[in-house]
């Protein structure tokens, strides 16, 4: 296990500005607003060939600021777990009643804590850290986390802990599943209930998350990456900076991902936004499972609202059946799970260019292609060129000509005949040589 560090301080201190420096990417949302940051999010430092886990953490405010209750208890969790805590404060504000508080708060876990003064650019760093020698936390380390100045040297001050060799994770054979959705649609529930923690911040508001947050998921001895996103709303009704760097980077998790779970309130019509989300995950080629949260409780008749709403909004993904789910209770969930799986396996699969070329045949004999301009469209040969979504070339003579009617009846017989499920599965057609004829 790589050793733990944890990133602590006060609301807009430059926590996540330092998180993302250390960690050589953008994966922490950073703006002047403050409290942006709520959930633990996880990132990977390699440093003279040693790795260790940093954590990035919401800002430890008066627990009467919204949700800050729920903040300050995930703050509280990552640094209970951590080996040591980088401590950080604001050294053009200087101390602050509240950072002693957060220091009284640091020394009675006993764990080595190193102070970080940061926005101390254009200050000499003794008069930067000067004021913080009264935390009592031993000697500060003036940093400019928005320069990565002096964070050489506040790697090099941590404290040393066991760890593993740098090297990149291996993780081709884990799915990465995004979470994704409208707002308040229960993602971050289903996420907590899956770990069995309450590993995000869930409040019964929309837009409680913010991030995209990288959680590993281990269930029945299966390893798994989940990926809790931001609610996604029309673009029409995204007004708001955050809010659009939010969408953005739900996105991204989706192109980074194998399988989305879209999750729906069944308590809510679904509308167009879902769909685009749907249509979106398709264009990128990814898994597709359908959670209808919020399932029980519902009265016969809403449930069969819901099933009919299925039918005629989104009768175009017949490949991915619906999975009715209580994030809340955990009904529901194993049913989700071996969804996703079946679509990770369908995805990544491999098949034999002989048993593609046996479908494609029987396909043919049983339904010819129509003509083209009066000439004769001959299919000859078929062979799998990519996995993630599978797709599959078809050589022949006048083969770009194919009707897109014929199109989707091969597309459809080559998903039955191969029992995929839940993703998307791409039919090329080209008019080229045949590549092993020889």
């Amino acid at each position: 296990m790589k050793s733990i560090v944890a990133l602590v301080g006060r609301p807009n201190v430059g926590k996540s500005t330092l998180f993302n420096h250390l960690t050589r990417s953008r994966d922490a949302l950073v703006s002047n607003l403050p409290g942006l940051t709520r959930d633990r999010l996880y990132g990977t430092v390699n440093w003279h060939g040693h790795a260790f886990t940093l954590v990035d953490t919401g800002g430890l405010a008066p627990e009467e600021a919204p949700l800050q209750e729920r903040i300050g208890e995930q703050t509280r969790m990552a640094a209970s777990e951590a080996d040591a805590i980088i401590f950080l404060v604001d050294a053009r504000a200087g101390l602050h009643p509240r950072d002693e508080e957060i220091a009284a708060f640091l020394r009675t876990l006993k764990k080595p804590v190193l102070v970080a003064a940061n926005k101390a650019e254009g200050q000499s760093p003794d008069t930067a850290v000067a004021e913080f020698y009264a935390l009592g936390l031993g000697e500060p380390v003036a940093i400019a986390a928005a320069h990565g100045e002096g964070t050489t040297r506040l790697l090099e001050a941590l404290p040393k802990t066991p760890g593993p060799e740098a090297q990149a994770p291996a993780t081709d054979d884990v799915p990465r599943i995004a979470i994704v959705g409208r707002p308040n649609a229960g993602k971050s529930t289903l996420v907590n209930t899956l770990l069995g923690e309450q590993r995000v911040v869930v409040a019964d508001m929309p837009g409680t998350t913010r991030d995209s947050v990288r959680i590993p998921l281990e269930r029945d001895g299966r390893q798994y990456l989940l990926i809790d996103t931001a609610g996604m709303r029309r673009r029409a009704r995204v007004s708001d900076r955050l809010e659009s760097y939010s969408v953005i980077k739900a996105l991204r998790a989706i192109q980074e991902a194998n399988v989305a779970i879209l999750v729906l309130d069944a308590r809510r019509e679904i509308s167009g936004q879902d769909a685009n989300l749907v249509g979106y995950i398709l264009e990128a080629g990814k898994g597709l499972v359908l959670a209808v949260n919020k399932w029980d409780g519902l009265p016969g008749e809403r449930r069969r609202e819901i099933r009919d709403e299925l039918d005629r909004k989104l009768n175009f993904i017949s490949f991915a059946p619906p999975v009715f789910i209580s994030a809340r209770h955990g009904s529901g969930l194993g049913e989700l799970l071996q969804h996703v799986n079946r679509a990770w396996s369908s995805s990544m699969a491999s098949f034999g260019t002989s048993y593609l070329n046996r479908i494609l045949e029987k396909a043919i004999t049983a339904n010819p292609p129509p003509r083209s301009r009066g000439r004769r469209i001959r299919l000859k040969f078929a062979h799998q060129c990519g996995h993630n979504p599978p797709r599959i070339r078809i050589h022949g003579t006048q083969a770009e000509a194919v009707p897109q009617a014929y199109r989707r009846f091969l597309e459809n017989t080559f998903r039955r005949a191969l029992e995929l499920e839940g993703t998307p599965l791409g039919v090329e057609f080209s008019s080229a040589a045949n590549p092993y004829a020889r």
